[in-house]
């Protein structure tokens, strides 16, 4: 929540106007949270989209809060946004509390952001999110901390920095190996191989051993999706939605067949 608002907010709820500390209080969008130096917190509520209540708008636009999306489309978000009474302005504007973006930011672009800016990409946080970022971490976990700690991924190797490894490994194992590039998602670009020959290295790609027996679901291979919202590292602060998606699929050679989405409930021991 921008910092801007939470201090009009703290103003507010010190002064003497009693009838306007209490709709505060009680508005379903606030929620205050600290000890001594209470805090409050924008609460957006996703039917709000449908309901179009205009007590849910009046934080917003009570405040002037505004947002911008910039090189992606995520009309969901302007949705849930435009229906808590923010307001868009243009890409190329610095006046805005929130920016919505589908690419990383810059470093320099990060250092001129204000307290009460906020955007929706921790820096580097494609370190998590690339699959080759992604290995070259969890290999930089093994050597720390151990192999046996982080034997999390099957042999892989990235393409085609470690193409002579990979010829190598394959000598010795010929059964198949899946493909998939580094920075794609929702299966895009992925296919299952029986050669090295197969492989087009005219772009980086990460090559890891297909798993033949692994858990299935009624002789189903199967993913698992949870949805968590990161809001810090450093304390490491993590939200867990109670609901996750589970997709089983038959793979045969690099055609996704007979996919089927199953509801999962997520529970926290």
């Amino acid at each position: 929540m921008p910092v801007v608002m939470a201090r009009d907010l703290e103003e507010t709820a010190s002064s003497s106007e009693d009838e306007e500390v209490i709709s505060q209080e009680d508005h379903p969008c606030i929620m205050w949270t600290g000890g001594c130096r209470r805090i409050p917190v924008l609460v957006f509520h996703a039917d709000a989209i449908l309901t179009k209540d205009n007590n849910i708008r009046v934080i917003g636009e009570r405040y002037h809060l505004s947002y911008k999306i910039v090189r992606t489309d995520s009309r969901l978000v302007r949705s849930i946004l435009t229906a808590h009474g923010f307001h868009e302005v243009h890409p190329s504007s610095t006046d805005y509390n929130l920016m919505w973006t589908g690419s990383h930011l810059k470093p320099f672009l990060l250092r001129t952001l204000s307290e009460a800016q906020k955007v929706n990409h921790f820096p580097r946080s494609y370190e998590l999110t690339r699959k080759d970022r992604l290995y070259k971490n969890i290999i930089r976990m093994q050597h720390t901390h151990g192999f046996k700690a982080f034997h999390i991924l099957p042999q892989t190797f990235l393409l085609p920095a470690e193409y002579a490894e990979f010829c190598n490994s394959y000598s010795k194992d010929r059964g198949p190996w899946i493909v998939k590039p580094v920075a794609s998602s929702r299966g895009r670009g992925v296919y299952l191989i029986n050669n090295p020959n197969q492989i087009s290295l005219e772009e980086n790609i990460l090559v890891s051993r297909y798993i033949n027996n692994p858990l299935l679901i009624d002789d189903f291979k199967f993913d698992v999706r949870l949805y968590v919202l990161v809001t810090s590292y450093d304390p490491l602060v993590i939200y867990l939605y109670e609901e996750g998606l589970a997709r089983k699929y038959n793979w045969k050679m690099g055609n996704t067949m007979d996919k089927r989405r199953l509801p999962i409930y997520v529970q926290v021991l």
